[in-house]
């Protein structure tokens, strides 16, 4: 919301690097969550893209991490 309201009033940005890296560090889940509530960067190419490289990436190793606890 913070970053979309700056875009609206021309004010300084965050990253997209920023964005995806703390989506790499494990926010995946939210920063999915928040790019569909507030329909923010939903069409911005290739960072939709990435980012739902690494939400799969994300999904694939909480799988694996559960199949060898079990």
């Amino acid at each position: 919301m913070h970053d979309k309201a700056r875009a609206t009033s021309g004010g300084w940005r965050v990253r997209e690097s920023t964005l995806l890296g703390l989506a790499a560090l494990g926010g995946s889940p939210g920063a999915l969550w928040a790019r569909q509530r507030f329909r923010h960067k939903t069409r911005k190419q290739p960072f939709a893209t990435y980012l739902d490289l690494i939400a799969m990436v994300h999904a694939g190793l909480a799988m694996g991490l559960a199949t060898l606890l079990v």
